[in-house]
């Protein structure tokens, strides 16, 4: 089938994501509404995949949309519809800082995906680009999880139950949820925090996480905010990957003490998230995790937003 551009040119947001959730690590995630990343596409008479230019990475990301998770993303998706050589030419904006815990590469994977399908008339389906953005982590860390590009393509909060088959699910979350991020201005790598992993969990810890993932579904899905906050502990994953960030024990009971639910680390840190039930103890669970870093002069950005329900959108 032959696919034909609707438009000259598109311009698409994409958010961060919250992935792992405490207990749900590689399966849970959700998005948030700030911050983001975007892209311009525009189409070109000169076949395949152009990067004229990425703004906001400090010359750090490949230019070669091979080597590039949004570039390659919308390669794998040309190439699956059957039109490898059509001429675009790309414009990524990078709105969040890498090496975030944030998502980055997924949202930048998910803008440039959703982008090409919208500019050419929507011939896939969100769940059907799934797979195409999942290359872009394969580039970016090794691995097409889809734990961020599964919440940044389909908006909400979303379940991996299985890679192979790939099964994703949609998990209903309360109103009323509000998630405050703080990331710390320092970095780490994705695959360095990936390698420290243990090969091996204990059967007992695996009990007990197999039953904080059990419950917090089942809190989000009541809704049942106390069952939510007693299931968002993580003794496999946060136990590791915690001593990669400055002060974690002390920003996360700050954010216990100022009201949150549960916190813990976005992704694979060192963003830090906490959940909580309404806009104001949100903001204040903010203000207490970002000065407990300061205690040791770190200095952090904090956002506050209920759970993104919409996933990328179309800008004008």
């Amino acid at each position: 089938m032959l696919f034909c551009f609707i438009v000259e040119s598109i311009r698409v947001f994409a958010p961060a994501t919250v992935a792992n959730v405490a207990c749900g690590f590689d399966i849970f995630g959700f998005a948030v509404a700030s911050p983001g990343d975007e892209v311009i596409l525009t189409r070109s008479e000169t076949p395949g995949v152009r990067i004229t230019d990425i703004i906001g990475d400090e010359g750090r990301l490949p230019r070669e949309a091979s080597r590039n998770t949004a570039g390659i993303s919308i390669q794998t998706y040309l190439k699956h519809i059957g039109q490898p050589d059509l001429g675009i030419e790309m414009v990524l904006n990078k709105q969040m800082p890498l090496g975030s815990g944030l998502g980055s590469s997924a949202a930048s994977a998910v803008a440039g995906v959703y982008a090409v399908n919208e500019l050419l008339g929507r011939p896939l389906t969100p769940l059907q680009l799934l797979p195409f953005a999942m290359e872009g982590e394969r580039v970016a860390c090794g691995s097409a999880h889809a734990d961020n590009v599964g919440p940044s393509l389909l908006g909400g909060f979303v379940m991996v139950r299985s890679y192979n088959p790939l099964d994703v699910v949609r998990i209903q979350t309360p109103a009323s949820l509000f998630c405050t991020l703080v990331h710390p201005d320092i970095e780490v790598n994705t695959k360095d925090a990936r390698f420290i992993l243990k090969n091996e969990v204990s059967l007992k810890n695996t009990i007990i996480q197999m039953g904080n993932v059990a419950g917090l579904i089942a809190g989000l899905m009541t809704p049942d905010y106390d069952l939510i906050s007693r299931s968002l502990v993580d003794v496999i994953i946060e136990p590791v990957r915690s001593i990669l960030i400055p002060e974690f024990n002390e920003v996360k009971q700050a954010a216990l003490d100022a009201g949150a639910l549960g916190c813990s680390i976005s992704g694979s840190g060192p963003s830090m998230f906490a959940l909580s039930r309404d806009a104001d103890t949100a903001e204040q669970i903010g203000a207490a995790m970002q000065q407990a870093f300061l205690a040791v002069g770190i200095t952090s950005e904090a956002y506050v937003s209920e759970i993104n329900q919409e996933g990328p959108k179309v800008l004008a």
